[in-house]
């Protein structure tokens, strides 16, 4: 990293002190509110990027930089996630042993209903992520769960994603003071510095969005789950939420929790719910 970078992440700007300010800390769930968390988190981004229409922030450091988003609309043309979205078709569709398909576990047989995940589920008590959902899906239908970072279901999440294009993210936080409270916790989790770097999430994604790490322009946290899943360069593949965060946690180095954890799904719920309203646009690519 370069010294700039270090110099950034070494003190707080003024507006995201003033962010943290005005939002809730980890207080009692009557004392919450997301609906002034989301609109406070995503005028943080518009302020700070005034020149950035409010639906480009889901297309992360293209946003950020012109010569990068004419790149990457030049690369849409050939898209190099275009593997996974026909495989994630042809086994979206595939039967299972028993005849039914993932169709028959979610509304509208699974087609466009991305921007509703993560739900809070009322009857479990917890967060149910996409990911989640289509494992459970298979492990009712007598099929063995695939791996959270692995292809299978970075290419049926890239599918789904795609059937939701254009869809504003529509997280819902139902009247439970434990949704509330998995939501509160989502927040902590990203707001708390960890590992022997001692970084937050916000520490590269709402304090220093738009800045270089080596050779990484660093996406806003607005709309980042937006782009879900993606293909990245450095693997050579896709991933999924689950190895996005799993990795951001080894390079700052701090311990990796287990894919689909409680925090992971919490902290995932958080940023899908501030951003509300802004279009669906996976799967997507990074550099």
């Amino acid at each position: 990293m370069n010294v700039r970078f270090y110099l950034l992440l070494g003190s707080v700007s003024a507006a995201l002190v003033a962010f943290a300010l005005t939002s809730p800390r980890v207080i009692a769930a009557d004392k919450v509110d997301p609906v002034a968390d989301a609109k406070a988190f995503q005028n943080f981004f518009f302020q700070k990027f005034p020149t950035v229409k409010h639906e480009d922030f889901v297309n992360g450091p293209y946003s950020m930089n012109e010569d990068m988003k004419r790149q990457w609309q030049e690369k849409e043309e050939f898209p190099p996630y275009e593997f996974a979205l026909d495989a994630g078709k042809e086994m979206f569709a595939t039967p299972f042993r028993n005849g039914k398909t993932y169709a028959d576990c979610f509304p509208n047989g699974g087609i466009g209903i991305r921007q509703n995940y993560p739900y809070f589920d009322t009857g479990e008590g917890k967060v149910v992520t996409l990911e989640l959902a289509l494992n459970r899906c298979r492990e009712a239908n007598g099929e063995a769960p695939y791996s959270y970072v692995k292809d299978e279901m970075a290419s049926l999440t890239a599918y789904m994603a795609f059937t939701s294009r254009g869809k504003p993210m529509d997280i819902k936080i139902p009247d439970d003071p434990r949704a509330l409270a998995a939501y509160e916790n989502g927040k902590r989790y990203f707001y708390t510095r960890r590992g022997q770097m001692n970084f937050s999430c916000a520490s590269c994604h709402v304090q220093s969005p738009g800045e270089r790490i080596r050779a990484e322009i660093l996406a806003p946290a607005l709309g980042i789950l937006n782009a879900m899943p993606i293909y990245r360069s450095e693997w050579s593949g896709m991933g999924t939420t689950s190895r996005r965060f799993v990795t951001c946690n080894s390079q700052t180095r701090a311990v990796p929790l287990e894919p689909q954890a409680d925090e992971y799904r919490d902290v995932e719920y958080f940023l899908s719910y501030v951003a509300n309203g802004l279009p669906i646009s996976g799967p997507g690519a990074r550099p």
